[in-house]
């Protein structure tokens, strides 16, 4: 795997930002279920959820170059302080819901995203909601190894709860929740700019409070996915990558992102370097 570097950017100010319920299920011999916790906000006490907890093969996710929940991999090392400062400028505006995007397809967004979350797990005190948006090609279920029957679109239908949709990544002592996405569908951009997603977004707002979200979005200038669901976001990573990504792209990226909060661009695919601490 290729190493990634990542450059700050400033942040601007903040945006504004009765359905069947029917269990996922997640076809593989590791799913099983656990209880999570519903945050109910600073006066309660949290609201014990079962969801399906599904137990990530650590050797697959080394396959399809996941590898930030190793810390002894020293290419984690680089998802880790890209966690640190972002984690550092979404506290410092109380920012919850970060979107990730790239100019365009094969820029590593939804790799970037998928290795943020689970650093962002492996701190005690953090716990993360990854979310898959990219209704194009959807393909977070599926580089952890499972297969989705419920989820995002499901939920977006009315035809699962929110909590019916979502389901538990353990990767060693490391959890993550997840929302899915089914297969890819037609229609994306209308979903994207609908009132159902916007309702969606603000239910997981209300229902996980104190958990950092990850939307993984489809790429930038591929359609207008990503300008519809950007004013229901607090902030955007934008992953470009070395040898695939032009002048030209982030230009225009840049103009699109003009009235967002753009917390980082990741410079992705940077060629490794041998050199090492001492």
């Amino acid at each position: 795997m290729q190493h990634t570097r990542h450059a700050a950017e400033p942040a601007r100010a903040p945006n504004g930002v009765g359905a069947e319920q029917r269990a996922p299920r997640w076809l593989d011999q590791h799913a099983g279920s656990a209880a999570t916790d519903i945050d109910a906000g600073s006066q309660q006490r949290p609201t014990r959820m079962q969801v399906p907890e599904f137990a990530v093969d650590a050797a697959r996710l080394q396959a399809v170059r996941v590898i930030s929940h190793d810390v002894s991999d020293a290419r984690s090392k680089s998802f880790d302080m890209l966690r640190t400062q972002v984690l550092q400028s979404m506290d410092a505006k109380r920012w919850q819901m970060l979107a990730v995007t790239s100019p365009t397809a094969g820029c590593g967004k939804t790799l970037s995203a998928i290795n943020l979350a689970l650093s962002i797990a492996r701190q005690s005190e953090r716990s993360v909601l990854l979310v898959d948006v990219d209704l194009q090609k959807p393909q977070i279920a599926s580089r952890l190894g499972a297969r989705c029957e419920v989820g995002l679109v499901s939920a977006l239908e009315g035809r699962a709860a929110l909590s019916h949709a979502v389901f538990e990544a353990r990767v060693g002592d490391h959890r993550m929740l997840v929302l899915p996405a089914e297969s890819a569908t037609l229609g994306s951009s209308e979903w994207m700019a609908s009132s159902a997603m916007h309702a969606l977004l603000q239910d997981i707002r209300k229902t996980f409070p104190s958990r950092i979200v990850i939307l993984d979005l489809p790429p930038m200038l591929l359609g207008d996915d990503v300008i519809a669901i950007l004013p229901h976001v607090d902030c955007v990573l934008l992953v470009a990558a070395i040898g695939i990504s032009t002048v030209p792209e982030l230009e225009e990226c840049k103009r699109h992102l003009r009235s967002t909060n753009v917390v980082r661009v990741v410079a992705n695919k940077v060629p490794v370097s041998n050199k090492k601490y001492y």
